[in-house]
């Protein structure tokens, strides 16, 4: 049984969907049907085909089991109800927006590039420190003390000491091993781990890679992040299997140019492919092994293919380091 978030609008209103309604459910359709039934028509469900939820029986504080509570009370929802919910009470802590923190973050951790013009106000930040906090959490490596919590943000601050991420009541701190044993704290947990499956993170070059032209060309949202010259060339398969050749020969010289992501639970590689020219990369193309080949599923920018690539480490590669493609994107604005 999952508990489910379901987004609810007063029936008498005209504004958004600005309520949430917790209900036990199987599957979202479940979910929006009792939700449905249970509000009788005093509040009206979003009917989605996936809501935000939780694999469990998730307590439900206060009368929140009646009525729907406004989305701004999220998190202090949330919160109440990890904590009283056997066995997922560390989830009551770090329920936060990570954006209210990069900046305190970002200066104390080695300094490095967090903002492009995708992902600004060092948005590159907030998404690594949501996304290691959710794989540390499925590898259970919160650190959980009588009135704190704590996790290894793989970051290191100048001395290349390690940070933790550190919650005792409602303030955050980002700390040192040294710091936390100066407070009493003696657990030091664990980053977390991308390499189970180490020949992953290197690309066989031998092996084909088959490309979903049908997803990649014709999905609107990929169309956006192709070059526009090329979107009106009528050689469009020809012109990425040519820079699909192209990329492996150089791959087969410098492993370095495929870079790992963590996407969806899994490892792919980011391959740079070249569009418009021989030795300017315009998109990555995300791959993923399997038994005898690459399944090439989607292409991204390079501000994108950044973005994901630094939850693993920060890419050294030329064709996506981070001041390269800001200064790229500056000199494409100037231009244009």
């Amino acid at each position: 049984m999952n508990t489910y978030l379901v987004p609810t609008t007063a029936a008498y209103c005209y504004e958004p969907y600005d309520h949430i309604y917790l209900v036990y459910a199987n599957t979202s359709q479940e979910a929006y049907q009792k939700t449905r039934k249970k509000l009788q028509g005093e509040y009206i469900p979003q009917q989605l085909s996936k809501y935000e939820s939780y694999p469990f029986k998730l307590y439900k504080p206060n009368d929140t089991a009646t009525f729907p509570f406004h989305f701004s009370k999220k998190y202090d929802i949330l919160i109440e109800a990890f904590k009283n919910t056997k066995g997922v009470e560390y989830m009551s802590y770090f329920q936060v927006n990570w954006n209210n923190y990069t900046e305190q973050l970002s200066k104390i951790a080695i300094k490095e590039e967090w903002s492009n013009t995708t992902y600004p106000n060092k948005g590159i930040l907030a998404n690594y420190i949501v996304k290691t906090y959710n794989k540390l959490t499925s590898e259970k490596k919160i650190a959980i003390g009588e009135d704190y919590a704590l996790f290894n943000t793989g970051l290191f601050d100048k001395y290349y000491e390690q940070l933790y991420a550190y919650q005792s009541g409602s303030k955050i701190s980002f700390l040192t091993g040294y710091e936390l044993g100066e407070i009493g704290i003696k657990e030091r947990p664990e980053r977390a781990n991308y390499f189970e499956h180490p020949e992953l993170l290197l690309l066989d070059w031998h092996y084909p890679i088959d490309i979903h032209y049908k997803h990649i060309l014709d999905d609107k949202r990929n169309q956006e992040r192709l070059p526009k010259e090329f979107l009106k060339s009528s050689n469009k398969i020809n012109t990425i299997n040519g820079a699909l050749d192209s990329m492996k020969k150089k791959v087969s010289a410098n492993y370095k140019l495929a870079i790992p992501q963590y996407y969806d639970g899994k490892i792919q590689l980011l391959l740079p492919l070249c569009l418009m020219s021989d030795d300017k990369p315009d998109i990555a193309i995300a791959v993923t092994k399997k038994e005898n080949s690459y399944q090439g599923h989607t292409c991204l920018t390079l501000d994108m293919a950044y973005n994901n690539a630094r939850l693993i480490a920060k890419p050294e590669s030329n064709w996506l380091i981070a001041e390269n493609i800001v200064s790229t994107e500056i000199n494409d604005v100037k231009e244009n």
